[in-house]
Protein backbone atom coordinates (compact mmCIF):
# COMPACT_ATOMS: atom_id res chain seq x y z
CA UNK A 1 0.00 0.00 0.00
CA UNK A 2 0.97 3.50 -0.72
CA UNK A 3 0.21 6.57 0.81
CA UNK A 4 0.39 10.39 -0.21
CA UNK A 5 -1.24 13.46 -0.36
CA UNK A 6 -3.50 15.65 -2.51
CA UNK A 7 -5.63 18.16 -2.75
CA UNK A 8 -9.39 17.36 -2.29
CA UNK A 9 -12.81 18.77 -1.86
CA UNK A 10 -15.60 16.96 0.24
CA UNK A 11 -17.99 18.55 2.26
CA UNK A 12 -19.05 16.28 5.70
CA UNK A 13 -20.43 16.64 8.88
CA UNK A 14 -17.88 16.89 12.06
CA UNK A 15 -18.51 13.29 14.20
CA UNK A 16 -16.11 12.01 16.58
CA UNK A 17 -13.70 9.90 15.09
CA UNK A 18 -13.76 6.05 15.42
CA UNK A 19 -11.88 3.22 14.84
CA UNK A 20 -12.96 0.80 12.53
CA UNK A 21 -13.37 -2.95 13.41
CA UNK A 22 -13.92 -5.45 10.87
CA UNK A 23 -14.96 -9.25 12.45
CA UNK A 24 -13.02 -11.62 10.40
CA UNK A 25 -15.27 -14.87 10.18
CA UNK A 26 -14.33 -18.13 8.38
CA UNK A 27 -13.23 -19.12 4.87
CA UNK A 28 -15.96 -19.54 2.23
CA UNK A 29 -16.10 -23.10 3.22
CA UNK A 30 -17.64 -23.73 6.23
CA UNK A 31 -18.61 -27.35 8.18
CA UNK A 32 -21.49 -27.31 10.26
CA UNK A 33 -25.01 -29.41 11.18
CA UNK A 34 -27.61 -29.70 9.53
CA UNK A 35 -29.88 -28.25 12.36
CA UNK A 36 -28.38 -24.55 12.04
CA UNK A 37 -29.28 -24.45 8.45
CA UNK A 38 -32.48 -26.00 7.69
CA UNK A 39 -35.58 -26.23 8.80
CA UNK A 40 -38.48 -29.21 8.63
CA UNK A 41 -40.92 -27.90 6.34
CA UNK A 42 -44.51 -27.02 7.51
CA UNK A 43 -43.26 -27.21 11.11
CA UNK A 44 -44.01 -23.46 11.29
CA UNK A 45 -43.93 -21.60 14.57
CA UNK A 46 -47.05 -18.81 15.33
CA UNK A 47 -46.28 -14.77 15.60
CA UNK A 48 -48.87 -14.01 18.95
CA UNK A 49 -49.64 -10.60 20.31
CA UNK A 50 -51.72 -9.32 22.77
CA UNK A 51 -52.39 -6.23 24.18
CA UNK A 52 -51.88 -5.26 28.22
CA UNK A 53 -50.94 -2.58 30.76
CA UNK A 54 -47.65 -1.98 32.77
CA UNK A 55 -47.77 -1.27 35.91
CA UNK A 56 -45.13 0.44 38.26
CA UNK A 57 -43.78 3.00 36.27
CA UNK A 58 -42.43 6.48 38.17
CA UNK A 59 -44.65 8.87 37.06
CA UNK A 60 -43.11 8.00 32.75
CA UNK A 61 -46.70 6.10 32.25
CA UNK A 62 -49.60 7.26 30.03
CA UNK A 63 -51.02 10.86 30.70
CA UNK A 64 -54.55 10.05 31.72
CA UNK A 65 -55.91 13.81 32.26
CA UNK A 66 -56.13 16.63 30.13
CA UNK A 67 -57.64 16.34 26.26
CA UNK A 68 -53.99 15.19 25.31
CA UNK A 69 -54.27 11.98 27.49
CA UNK A 70 -54.40 8.27 26.36
CA UNK A 71 -58.00 7.42 26.84
CA UNK A 72 -57.51 3.81 25.60
CA UNK A 73 -55.24 3.75 28.48
CA UNK A 74 -57.85 5.31 31.51
CA UNK A 75 -60.14 2.71 29.78
CA UNK A 76 -58.12 -0.08 30.55
CA UNK A 77 -57.52 1.17 33.76
CA UNK A 78 -61.35 1.12 34.64
CA UNK A 79 -61.99 -2.32 32.99
CA UNK A 80 -58.99 -3.49 35.07
CA UNK A 81 -60.24 -2.63 38.23
CA UNK A 82 -63.69 -3.45 37.04
CA UNK A 83 -62.79 -6.97 36.60
CA UNK A 84 -61.31 -7.17 40.51
CA UNK A 85 -64.61 -5.80 42.01
CA UNK A 86 -63.82 -2.04 41.96
CA UNK A 87 -66.13 0.30 39.88
CA UNK A 88 -64.17 3.76 39.01
CA UNK A 89 -65.25 6.58 36.59
CA UNK A 90 -62.85 7.03 34.23
CA UNK A 91 -63.14 10.55 34.14
CA UNK A 92 -61.63 10.47 37.75
CA UNK A 93 -58.15 8.76 37.04
CA UNK A 94 -55.28 10.49 37.69
CA UNK A 95 -52.14 8.50 37.19
CA UNK A 96 -48.79 8.28 35.57
CA UNK A 97 -46.95 5.34 36.41
CA UNK A 98 -49.30 2.80 33.80
CA UNK A 99 -48.82 2.62 30.31
CA UNK A 100 -50.83 0.72 27.48
CA UNK A 101 -48.76 -1.75 25.54
CA UNK A 102 -48.73 -4.11 22.97
CA UNK A 103 -47.21 -7.97 23.82
CA UNK A 104 -45.52 -9.90 21.56
CA UNK A 105 -43.71 -12.97 21.04
CA UNK A 106 -42.68 -16.20 18.57
CA UNK A 107 -44.05 -19.61 19.69
CA UNK A 108 -42.55 -22.32 17.75
CA UNK A 109 -43.95 -25.68 16.66
CA UNK A 110 -42.67 -27.62 19.45
CA UNK A 111 -43.65 -25.66 22.24
CA UNK A 112 -45.86 -27.76 24.59
CA UNK A 113 -48.35 -26.39 27.34
CA UNK A 114 -46.20 -25.09 30.07
CA UNK A 115 -43.06 -23.82 27.89
CA UNK A 116 -41.94 -20.99 29.03
CA UNK A 117 -41.03 -17.94 25.97
CA UNK A 118 -39.35 -14.64 25.97
CA UNK A 119 -42.06 -11.74 24.90
CA UNK A 120 -41.52 -8.27 24.05
CA UNK A 121 -43.14 -5.34 25.41
CA UNK A 122 -43.63 -2.00 23.11
CA UNK A 123 -45.20 1.38 24.45
CA UNK A 124 -48.69 2.11 22.78
CA UNK A 125 -49.43 5.47 24.47
CA UNK A 126 -47.50 8.56 25.09
CA UNK A 127 -45.07 7.15 27.83
CA UNK A 128 -41.35 8.39 28.16
CA UNK A 129 -39.92 5.25 29.90
CA UNK A 130 -40.79 1.67 30.74
CA UNK A 131 -37.92 1.30 32.97
CA UNK A 132 -38.96 0.40 35.85
CA UNK A 133 -42.38 -1.50 34.92
CA UNK A 134 -44.11 -5.09 35.20
CA UNK A 135 -46.41 -6.79 32.74
CA UNK A 136 -49.45 -7.53 33.95
CA UNK A 137 -51.23 -10.89 33.11
CA UNK A 138 -51.59 -10.39 29.08
CA UNK A 139 -53.51 -12.79 26.95
CA UNK A 140 -51.63 -13.78 23.52
CA UNK A 141 -52.96 -15.04 20.37
CA UNK A 142 -52.78 -14.92 16.65
CA UNK A 143 -54.72 -11.71 15.25
CA UNK A 144 -57.94 -12.33 13.79
CA UNK A 145 -58.57 -15.55 16.09
CA UNK A 146 -59.60 -15.39 19.36
CA UNK A 147 -57.85 -18.77 20.91
CA UNK A 148 -55.25 -17.51 23.39
CA UNK A 149 -52.13 -19.75 23.04
CA UNK A 150 -49.99 -18.12 25.94
CA UNK A 151 -50.46 -15.90 28.78
CA UNK A 152 -47.47 -13.22 29.84
CA UNK A 153 -46.36 -11.16 32.80
CA UNK A 154 -43.18 -10.16 34.67
CA UNK A 155 -40.62 -7.64 35.44
CA UNK A 156 -39.14 -5.62 32.57
CA UNK A 157 -35.90 -5.84 31.26
CA UNK A 158 -35.36 -2.34 29.34
CA UNK A 159 -32.02 -2.07 27.73
CA UNK A 160 -32.28 1.95 27.03
CA UNK A 161 -32.01 4.57 29.25
CA UNK A 162 -33.57 8.11 29.16
CA UNK A 163 -33.29 10.97 31.27
CA UNK A 164 -34.80 15.00 31.16
CA UNK A 165 -35.07 17.58 33.14
CA UNK A 166 -36.96 21.28 32.00
CA UNK A 167 -36.50 20.81 28.38
CA UNK A 168 -33.27 18.78 28.35
CA UNK A 169 -33.45 15.65 27.60
CA UNK A 170 -30.64 12.79 26.93
CA UNK A 171 -31.80 9.10 25.92
CA UNK A 172 -29.46 6.42 24.73
CA UNK A 173 -30.94 3.15 22.42
CA UNK A 174 -35.17 2.86 23.41
CA UNK A 175 -36.64 2.79 26.48
CA UNK A 176 -40.12 2.06 25.15
CA UNK A 177 -38.96 -1.24 24.69
CA UNK A 178 -38.30 -3.98 26.81
CA UNK A 179 -38.53 -7.52 27.09
CA UNK A 180 -39.27 -9.99 29.77
CA UNK A 181 -37.13 -13.04 29.58
CA UNK A 182 -39.59 -16.37 30.15
CA UNK A 183 -42.32 -14.17 31.08
CA UNK A 184 -44.92 -16.31 28.92
CA UNK A 185 -46.53 -19.50 29.72
CA UNK A 186 -47.56 -21.77 26.52
CA UNK A 187 -51.46 -22.47 27.37
CA UNK A 188 -52.08 -24.07 23.90
CA UNK A 189 -50.76 -25.19 20.83
CA UNK A 190 -51.52 -27.56 17.79
CA UNK A 191 -50.00 -30.82 17.37
CA UNK A 192 -47.50 -31.18 14.21
CA UNK A 193 -47.54 -34.50 12.76
CA UNK A 194 -45.32 -35.65 9.60
CA UNK A 195 -47.06 -36.97 7.38
CA UNK A 196 -45.65 -40.87 5.77
CA UNK A 197 -46.81 -40.58 2.74
CA UNK A 198 -45.50 -37.17 1.40
CA UNK A 199 -41.58 -36.51 1.81
CA UNK A 200 -39.91 -34.90 4.32
CA UNK A 201 -39.28 -31.20 3.24
CA UNK A 202 -36.32 -29.33 4.87
CA UNK A 203 -36.40 -26.08 4.24
CA UNK A 204 -32.37 -24.00 3.76
CA UNK A 205 -32.32 -20.90 5.96
CA UNK A 206 -30.44 -19.26 3.12
CA UNK A 207 -31.71 -20.43 0.05
CA UNK A 208 -28.74 -21.42 -2.81
CA UNK A 209 -28.36 -23.78 -5.65
CA UNK A 210 -24.72 -25.02 -3.95
CA UNK A 211 -25.89 -25.39 -0.48
CA UNK A 212 -28.89 -27.38 -1.61
CA UNK A 213 -26.56 -29.50 -3.67
CA UNK A 214 -23.93 -30.30 -1.12
CA UNK A 215 -26.33 -31.34 1.13
CA UNK A 216 -28.68 -33.67 -0.99
CA UNK A 217 -25.21 -35.54 -1.86
CA UNK A 218 -24.78 -35.74 2.06
CA UNK A 219 -27.86 -37.12 2.83
CA UNK A 220 -27.46 -39.55 0.26
CA UNK A 221 -24.46 -41.19 1.02
CA UNK A 222 -25.04 -41.17 4.98
CA UNK A 223 -28.18 -43.60 4.03
CA UNK A 224 -26.20 -45.21 0.98
CA UNK A 225 -29.30 -44.72 -1.25
CA UNK A 226 -31.26 -41.96 -3.22
CA UNK A 227 -33.72 -40.38 -0.97
CA UNK A 228 -33.46 -36.77 -1.11
CA UNK A 229 -33.54 -34.77 -3.90
CA UNK A 230 -33.17 -31.02 -4.96
CA UNK A 231 -36.70 -29.24 -5.32
CA UNK A 232 -35.93 -25.92 -5.80
CA UNK A 233 -32.55 -23.86 -4.01
CA UNK A 234 -34.83 -23.21 -0.60
CA UNK A 235 -36.64 -26.91 -0.15
CA UNK A 236 -34.91 -30.20 -0.61
CA UNK A 237 -37.08 -33.36 -0.41
CA UNK A 238 -36.46 -36.43 1.36
CA UNK A 239 -38.19 -39.91 1.13
CA UNK A 240 -39.06 -42.08 3.98
CA UNK A 241 -37.06 -45.09 4.14
CA UNK A 242 -39.14 -48.43 5.45
CA UNK A 243 -37.45 -48.29 8.27
CA UNK A 244 -38.35 -45.27 9.55
CA UNK A 245 -42.39 -45.54 8.90
CA UNK A 246 -43.76 -45.25 12.47
CA UNK A 247 -44.09 -41.45 13.96
CA UNK A 248 -41.42 -42.26 16.74
CA UNK A 249 -38.91 -43.80 14.27
CA UNK A 250 -39.58 -40.60 11.84
CA UNK A 251 -38.57 -38.56 14.55
CA UNK A 252 -35.31 -40.56 15.00
CA UNK A 253 -34.96 -40.28 11.18
CA UNK A 254 -34.82 -36.37 11.13
CA UNK A 255 -32.66 -36.05 14.15
CA UNK A 256 -30.29 -38.52 11.93
CA UNK A 257 -30.27 -35.82 9.22
CA UNK A 258 -30.06 -33.01 11.82
CA UNK A 259 -26.70 -34.52 13.36
CA UNK A 260 -25.26 -34.37 9.99
CA UNK A 261 -22.22 -32.32 9.67
CA UNK A 262 -22.10 -30.49 5.66
CA UNK A 263 -19.11 -28.19 4.24
CA UNK A 264 -21.35 -25.26 3.26
CA UNK A 265 -20.49 -22.38 1.15
CA UNK A 266 -20.63 -19.20 2.82
CA UNK A 267 -20.95 -16.52 0.65
CA UNK A 268 -18.54 -13.22 0.63
CA UNK A 269 -20.92 -10.93 2.12
CA UNK A 270 -20.25 -6.91 3.72
CA UNK A 271 -23.07 -5.95 5.92
CA UNK A 272 -23.29 -2.01 7.12
CA UNK A 273 -25.46 -0.58 9.46
CA UNK A 274 -25.99 3.18 8.60
CA UNK A 275 -27.96 3.68 11.49
CA UNK A 276 -25.21 2.23 14.40
CA UNK A 277 -21.94 2.79 12.43
CA UNK A 278 -21.54 -0.90 12.27
CA UNK A 279 -19.39 -2.65 9.85
CA UNK A 280 -18.79 -6.14 9.61
CA UNK A 281 -17.36 -7.68 6.62
CA UNK A 282 -16.19 -11.70 6.35
CA UNK A 283 -12.70 -12.77 6.19
CA UNK A 284 -13.64 -14.24 2.61
CA UNK A 285 -14.30 -10.69 1.61
CA UNK A 286 -11.31 -8.62 -1.15
CA UNK A 287 -10.72 -6.24 -3.05
CA UNK A 288 -9.91 -5.18 -6.46
CA UNK A 289 -6.96 -2.40 -7.33
CA UNK A 290 -8.98 0.60 -6.20
CA UNK A 291 -7.35 4.07 -4.93
CA UNK A 292 -9.22 5.08 -1.81
CA UNK A 293 -9.35 9.21 -1.23
CA UNK A 294 -10.40 10.91 1.76
CA UNK A 295 -10.50 14.48 2.34
CA UNK A 296 -12.76 16.98 4.34
CA UNK A 297 -13.90 21.10 4.82
CA UNK A 298 -15.55 21.35 8.06
CA UNK A 299 -18.28 24.12 8.13
CA UNK A 300 -18.57 25.93 11.69
CA UNK A 301 -21.63 27.95 12.20
CA UNK A 302 -22.14 30.13 15.75
CA UNK A 303 -24.40 32.65 16.95
CA UNK A 304 -22.60 35.13 19.59
CA UNK A 305 -25.49 36.77 21.57
CA UNK A 306 -24.74 40.77 21.47
CA UNK A 307 -25.89 43.05 23.58
CA UNK A 308 -27.69 46.67 22.15
CA UNK A 309 -27.52 48.88 24.46
CA UNK A 310 -28.97 52.97 22.96
CA UNK A 311 -27.58 56.05 23.93
CA UNK A 312 -29.50 57.61 27.02
CA UNK A 313 -32.68 59.43 27.34
CA UNK A 314 -33.39 57.99 23.43
CA UNK A 315 -35.82 56.03 24.17
CA UNK A 316 -34.52 52.92 22.90
CA UNK A 317 -34.56 50.07 24.59
CA UNK A 318 -31.55 47.33 25.76
CA UNK A 319 -31.60 44.07 23.42
CA UNK A 320 -29.68 41.03 22.96
CA UNK A 321 -28.83 40.38 19.75
CA UNK A 322 -27.72 37.57 17.96
CA UNK A 323 -24.83 37.92 15.49
CA UNK A 324 -24.07 34.68 13.84
CA UNK A 325 -20.65 33.75 12.69
CA UNK A 326 -19.72 31.04 9.62
CA UNK A 327 -15.89 29.58 9.48
CA UNK A 328 -14.75 26.76 6.66
CA UNK A 329 -11.53 25.03 7.51
CA UNK A 330 -10.33 22.75 4.68
CA UNK A 331 -8.13 20.00 4.98
CA UNK A 332 -5.72 17.61 2.90
CA UNK A 333 -7.24 14.76 1.46
CA UNK A 334 -5.13 11.73 1.90
CA UNK A 335 -5.05 8.58 -0.26
CA UNK A 336 -4.89 4.32 -0.42
CA UNK A 337 -4.20 2.54 -3.24
CA UNK A 338 -5.60 -0.62 -2.56
CA UNK A 339 -3.02 -3.58 -3.88
CA UNK A 340 -5.34 -6.61 -6.11
CA UNK A 341 -7.12 -8.97 -3.47
CA UNK A 342 -6.83 -7.12 -0.73
CA UNK A 343 -8.11 -8.60 2.32
CA UNK A 344 -10.33 -6.89 5.11
CA UNK A 345 -7.92 -6.81 7.62
CA UNK A 346 -5.67 -4.50 5.21
CA UNK A 347 -8.11 -2.72 4.50
CA UNK A 348 -9.48 -1.75 8.19
CA UNK A 349 -5.69 -1.20 8.45
CA UNK A 350 -5.70 1.14 5.36
CA UNK A 351 -8.98 3.07 6.39
CA UNK A 352 -7.74 3.19 10.04
CA UNK A 353 -4.78 5.00 9.07
CA UNK A 354 -6.89 8.05 7.69
CA UNK A 355 -8.60 8.00 10.76
CA UNK A 356 -12.22 7.88 9.32
CA UNK A 357 -15.31 7.62 11.24
CA UNK A 358 -17.67 4.66 11.00
CA UNK A 359 -20.14 6.39 8.94
CA UNK A 360 -17.37 7.70 6.64
CA UNK A 361 -16.30 3.88 6.00
CA UNK A 362 -19.93 3.22 5.19
CA UNK A 363 -19.85 5.35 2.60
CA UNK A 364 -16.25 3.66 1.30
CA UNK A 365 -17.57 0.58 1.29
CA UNK A 366 -20.57 1.61 -1.09
CA UNK A 367 -18.38 3.10 -3.32
CA UNK A 368 -15.87 0.05 -3.88
CA UNK A 369 -19.21 -2.08 -4.41
CA UNK A 370 -20.32 0.55 -7.07
CA UNK A 371 -16.86 0.56 -8.93
CA UNK A 372 -16.87 -3.15 -8.84
CA UNK A 373 -13.78 -3.67 -6.68
CA UNK A 374 -15.20 -5.14 -3.78
CA UNK A 375 -15.61 -8.83 -4.03
CA UNK A 376 -18.89 -9.88 -2.48
CA UNK A 377 -22.18 -8.45 -1.51
CA UNK A 378 -22.94 -5.34 0.03
CA UNK A 379 -25.53 -5.66 2.88
CA UNK A 380 -27.08 -1.94 3.60
CA UNK A 381 -29.68 -2.29 6.99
Amino acid sequence: MRFYKQKEYCIQFLVPTMLLTLMVTVGIQAQGRLNSHVKVQHAQGKKIVGYGLVAGLDRTGDRTISSRGSQFTVQSIANMLENFGINVDPSRLRTRNVAAVMVTADMGPYHARGSEIDVTVSSLGDASSLKGGVLLETPLLVPGTKKVYAKAQGALVVGGVKSELGASRISRNGSLTARVPGGGIVEDNEVFELNANEPLGLVLEKPGYINARRITEAINTNFDEEIASVFNPGLIKVEWPDAFQEQGMKNIFISTIMEQKVELHKPARVVVNERTGTVVAGGNVTINNAMVSHGSVQVRTQVNPLISQPPALSGGETKVVPVPQVGISEESAQNVVLDPDTNVQQLAEALNSLGLNPRDIISIFQALDRAGALQGELIVM
